[in-house]
């Protein structure tokens, strides 16, 4: 009997909510094989899959910096994979590399789609090419560098910085000298960050003190906000804005899954003007060229103990996939959040 390859598919757009068993899809369907490769293909199995806010977007049906995707479509996501069989110079059967494979098992795609797993530095792990050394670090490396520039002395604010983009770029804001505060949605993520990653404040957004907490924590007001969570956490970083300050616009977390897509910053918006404060969004596909200079800096980071990650992974494979996308937006990871699909100790299977 041939080989199956379970995937999920959107069978409908959300209005807010993603609702398990009704925006997507389960499905099994017969797996390509290496007889439907064509010239400068790959057959991939999936390893792991990168659970990211940013694929709430995806589902969309508006304009974006990619199209969204389509009802009927696999969904799409960043996967780490390994070749089955190729007909590619780039890769060959065995080898572990990163693909937009999308929610599935077996898929085919083509060489300028993949990346080879050789990104990863001495001493790191495979999850790493989705962690620390995948789009998530780089993202928030490429936004804090790039926009935030943070010096020494100066009060830096990161939403959602348990999670795995503000968890990364928090500690880069230590290492420039920064006097770091990372806001997050429970006391056991507020202690990581202050125990472990080093920051000097964490407040807790579900705290009933929360707002004047966050009043207290920025006397001098703040210098540099990197915004995963837009709301009303932008709002209150407006108000508290220091003059000619860096906003990063990275993410709005809090307003992905809202019926109304108007909702936003009002209140303290024309702060932006009196304060003037540099507010600028970024997609880190802009730094493209420059991603193997950030990965060297990250490892060095690594290397040197200056820099920690963590890991939220779910196993059981595409079965689990809804319980991660409603994991994500309930804020039920620390870190990086993925599904094993496929230990990649298990023998390869065509």
């Amino acid at each position: 009997m041939a080989r199956q390859s379970q995937q999920l598919e959107l069978a409908e757009r959300p209005t807010s909510n993603i609702v398990p068993g009704k925006t997507f899809r389960q499905r099994s369907v017969a797996a390509p094989t290496e007889a439907d490769l064509k010239d400068g293909q790959l057959l991939l199995e999936c390893l792991y899959v990168s659970f990211d806010p940013a694929m709430r977007g995806w589902l969309d049906d508006r304009r974006s910096y990619i199209p969204p995707v389509q009802i009927g479509e696999v969904m799409r996501a960043a996967t780490i994979s390994r070749v089955l069989a190729s007909r590619s110079a780039k890769a060959k059967a065995g080898d572990i590399v990163t693909a937009p494979l999308g929610i599935r098992e077996v898929g085919i795609m083509s060489e300028s789609q993949v990346e080879l797993g050789s990104a990863l530095a001495p001493g790191a792990k495979v999850t790493d090419l989705m962690g620390v050394f995948g789009l998530t670090g780089l993202t928030a490396y490429f936004g804090m560098t790039k926009i935030g520039e943070p010096k020494a002395g100066d009060t830096v604010v990161v939403s959602a910085a348990a999670g795995a983009t503000g968890s990364v770029a928090a500690q880069i804001a230590k290492i420039a000298g920064a006097r770091v505060i990372g806001t997050a949605g429970s006391d056991e993520k507020c202690r990581w960050l202050k125990e472990e990653l080093g920051l000097d404040v964490a407040l807790n957004y579900k705290d009933p003190d929360f707002k004047e907490k966050f009043k207290e924590a920025t006397p001098k007001f703040i210098d540099v906000f990197f915004d995963n969570v837009g709301g009303e956490q932008l709002e209150m970083a407006l108000a508290r804005a220091a003059t000619f300050s860096r906003f990063v616009m990275c993410g709005a977390i809090s307003q992905y899954n809202a019926g109304d897509k108007r909702s936003g910053p009002s209140k303290n918006f024309n702060n932006v003007i009196g304060q003037r404060i540099k507010m600028q969004g970024f997609i880190v596909f802009d730094y493209a060229s420059e991603y193997a200079a950030g990965r060297t800096q990250i490892g060095q980071w690594l290397a040197e103990g200056k820099l920690k990650r963590k890991e939220t992974i779910l196993k059981g494979g595409i079965a689990v996939s809804e319980e991660a996308l409603d994991s994500l937006f309930k804020g039920r990871n620390t870190g990086k959040l993925m599904v094993e699909v496929k230990n990649p100790e298990d023998a390869a299977r065509l």
